[in-house]
């Protein structure tokens, strides 16, 4: 956990929010600027940043947040029509928050979103 960091304070209870899924390595919100009816944000509960710091364990950590994501997927029933799975990886690329995390958006056709 690292000060200033909205994503572990959001982990920590320091600001309130609705965790939809907790597990050892990562937990699920929804995202509050959705770009689908399903957003959710797959958060490491380790802050991370940026890929190319990581370590072999922190590799680890990537096949955590993604079986979170396909198993919620699976559970939000939107598995069979399908669903997106991005990361952001600093300021060019639209990542808003310094802390790795990943965006499971479904619900509809997102062949116009970005």
């Amino acid at each position: 956990m690292v000060g200033n960091c909205l994503f572990c304070d959001l982990f920590q209870g320091k600001i309130p929010s609705t965790i939809l899924y907790r597990d050892d390595d990562c937990f699920i919100i929804k995202d509050i600027n959705p770009v689908a009816p399903i957003h959710l944000l797959v958060i490491p509960i380790k802050h991370l940043t940026y890929l190319e710091g990581f370590s072999d364990e922190d590799f680890a950590v990537l096949s955590s947040i993604f079986k979170a994501a396909r198993d919620f997927a699976i559970s939000e029933g939107i598995s069979d029509s399908g669903y997106r799975l991005t990361i952001n990886q600093k300021e060019d690329s639209g990542q808003q928050v310094p802390h790795l995390h990943l965006h499971l958006i479904g619900g509809h056709n997102l062949s116009g979103i970005g």
